[in-house]
């Protein structure tokens, strides 16, 4: 009976040696693994924003340049069908 007693004992000391290396591995791979998603979290880069396009220029201002053209009108430098072309250019019709 001894032998028996001696083969139990020694059975469980293998078995409880086996479980806490495995858990001990278990935990080192965890943190491991951890630490990788960590590591990628940060190398990703941000994602970028493409700035707001400018607003459209709004070009000369189609008053100042109708008044510069009525001036050229009463001052005799373009004719009457000239400034309704003219006119009519402007503003877009």
């Amino acid at each position: 009976m001894p032998g028996l007693i001696r083969a139990v004992g020694r059975t469980a000391v293998v078995a409880g040696t086996a479980t806490a290396v495995s858990n001990r591995v278990s935990r080192r791979q965890a943190a491991r693994w951890s630490d990788q998603g960590q590591e990628q979290q940060y190398e990703e880069p941000p994602q970028q924003y493409a700035p707001p396009p400018p607003p459209p220029d709004p070009g000369p201002d189609k008053y100042a340049q109708l008044k510069q053209l009525a001036e050229l009108k009463t001052a005799g430098v373009v004719t009457e069908a000239e400034f309704e072309v003219e006119k009519a250019k402007l503003l877009g019709f």
